[in-house]
């Protein structure tokens, strides 16, 4: 039995539930029996909804039969409901016809509407919260729910996180619907399930999961479901709620779930054999398990030549331990390691510290945390002051510092350097946690020079290497080493040579392509004379 295998088998015969619509519904004082006299379903109606201004009921007749249409005005599009749904009743009203079953209405006034038959209350209440206008009629036992049409969102638009120079410009949006049909557009394969989940006792959102259920691993996929079903929570309103719920009981900054905004990053994560997280209301989809070297892929990398690829990735790389360690190494230097300096570059130190009157650690926490502010002060403040407060605020402030002899301009190159290295990271989120992390590897300095730094380094490497991404080794395919996967992990190997899925997967589907020849030049004429 494979290790992942062992890692999900005690938890196989676990029973879990969710939360149904009836659980729910019957905690509101919602009463489950439908009807079939018309005056006592709209009584029940008003009684749950008489507070709220957005239910609306129209009494209507349709032929010879009393009715009324029962709606939430705030989730579905008014105009389409008075053209799909009023027009055709009142232009039918004239034939006075009696339909023996609600049936016989759907095919004589909405042949072409999508819609579905509810015959409890519980489910009449379910359809108009998801934004279909439901249709009662007198001395029938089930009602009509038409799905009308909701209210228009934002339009699709280039992601504003993850920006790319080559490749697809669309990014989610806020709506669940359209974010599945953006992948159903670029996965066009009946293998492609998605699976839908309420989340929230008083939100009740929507969750879905997408794979594909020819290449998953099926422990993987179990495990998943195992951890939404449990999720007991009042409401969720984005992924963010949803990574705390589900990612691995462990005690670190570092992201155990990848998030983007970008549709070909999710299809391609699909295709690898991963697992995707939709939730409704937010752009952000959740790629489930994820290991540390996901966070130095971009989508574009699969887009330009891979040797330009393979050098950006490695300025990835470096730009984290940049990031992580090299104000602590300022702080370490100048402090306790005067040797390892050049004598001109320590002399021209140690010259722009003369007048400086705070040591070397007080002297960058102060100004790691004056950018810290600055680039939090960019974010919040509005788009078109922001990033002018941010520029602006970092030249100011820094000639300044550096004018009034508070920090030395040795040390601002440092803080700026590793502020701009940060920010090189394809995720955000795990740019937060070498931005952390930098900050206790500058008190650790300040006490113990680099052996301080040395042992962090290696304490940080032992934690990466116990964490665990739904099962899966965060530090896979590095530690444990995978030779097959390392094609696509420092360096991009030309897409033709790479053939497999992640090993660590342990996909259903390991190869995603048979044996391909490269194409070679056709023979030039000089060459098909002389034959």
């Amino acid at each position: 039995m494979s290790i992942l295998s062992e890692l999900f088998q005690r938890r196989k015969n676990k029973k879990t539930g969710s939360t149904t619509d009836q659980e729910i519904f019957d905690k509101a004082g919602v009463p489950k029996h439908y009807f079939k006299d018309l005056e006592k379903n709209t009584e029940e109606l008003l009684k749950l909804f008489h507070d709220t201004y957005d239910f609306q009921k129209i009494e209507i007749k349709i032929g010879s039969n009393h009715a009324c249409i029962c709606f939430l005005t705030t989730v579905l599009d008014k105009q389409a409901l008075s053209l799909q749904v009023l027009e055709p009743i009142r232009e039918g009203f004239q034939e006075k016809e009696s339909y023996p079953t609600i049936q016989d209405i759907r095919e004589a006034y909405f042949p072409t509407m999508s819609f579905q038959y509810v015959d409890t209350l519980h489910r009449l209440v379910w359809s108009m919260l998801n934004g279909y206008a439901v249709i009662m009629v007198d001395q029938y036992s089930s009602a009509l729910a038409l799905e009308v049409g909701g209210k228009k969102g934002r339009s699709i638009e280039e992601p504003s996180t993850q920006t790319i120079i080559r490749g697809p410009k669309d990014g989610f949006v806020e709506s669940l619907e359209t974010n599945v049909g953006l992948i159903r557009g670029r996965i066009k394969n009946p293998n492609l399930v998605f699976e839908s989940f309420y989340i929230g006792r008083d939100s009740h959102t929507k969750l879905s999961i997408g794979y594909l259920k020819n290449v998953v691993n099926k422990d993987i996929l179990d495990e998943v479901k195992k951890r939404i079903n449990q999720i007991d929570t009042a409401a969720v309103l984005d992924t963010g709620n949803i990574e705390e719920f589900i990612t691995d009981q462990n005690f670190t900054p570092f992201p155990l779930t990848y998030n983007t905004e970008r549709p070909d990053s999710v299809s391609g994560n699909i295709l690898e054999g991963k697992i995707a997280l939709f939730l409704d209301g937010t752009p952000f989809v959740i790629i489930v398990p994820t290991v540390f070297t996901d966070f130095f892929q971009s989508a574009e990398d699969y887009y330009q030549p891979y040797f330009m690829t393979s050098f950006v990735r490695i300025i990835r790389y470096i730009s984290f331990m940049i990031t992580l360690i090299l104000p602590s190494l300022y702080v370490a230097i100048t402090t306790y390691h005067h040797e390892l300096l050049p004598t001109q570059l320590l002399i021209s130190v140690q010259a722009q510290r003369e007048g400086v009157p705070f040591p070397a650690v007080v002297e960058i926490l102060m100004m790691e945390l004056t950018f810290e502010v600055l680039r939090e002060a960019g974010i919040r403040m509005p788009r078109a002051v922001g990033q002018t407060l941010s520029i602006v605020g970092a030249l100011v402030i820094g000639q300044a510092a550096v004018e009034a002899g508070l920090v030395s301009n040795v040390l601002v190159i440092v803080v700026a350097f590793s502020a701009i290295a940060s920010f090189v990271s394809p995720i955000y989120n795990f740019s937060i946690a070498a931005r952390l992390i930098r900050f206790v590897l500058i008190l650790v300095a300040s006490a113990l020079g680099l052996y301080g730094i040395f042992v962090s380094l290696i304490i940080m490497v032992i934690h990466l290497v116990s964490l665990r991404s739904f099962g899966i080794p965060y530090l896979t395919p590095v530690a444990p080493f995978k030779m097959e996967d390392q094609k696509d992990v420092f360096v991009r190997f030309p897409i033709w040579a790479d053939k497999g899925r992640p090993s660590y997967l342990m996909t259903q589907a390991p190869l995603k392509k048979k044996r391909f020849t490269r194409p070679s030049p056709p023979p030039s004429n000089s060459e098909e004379g002389s034959e």
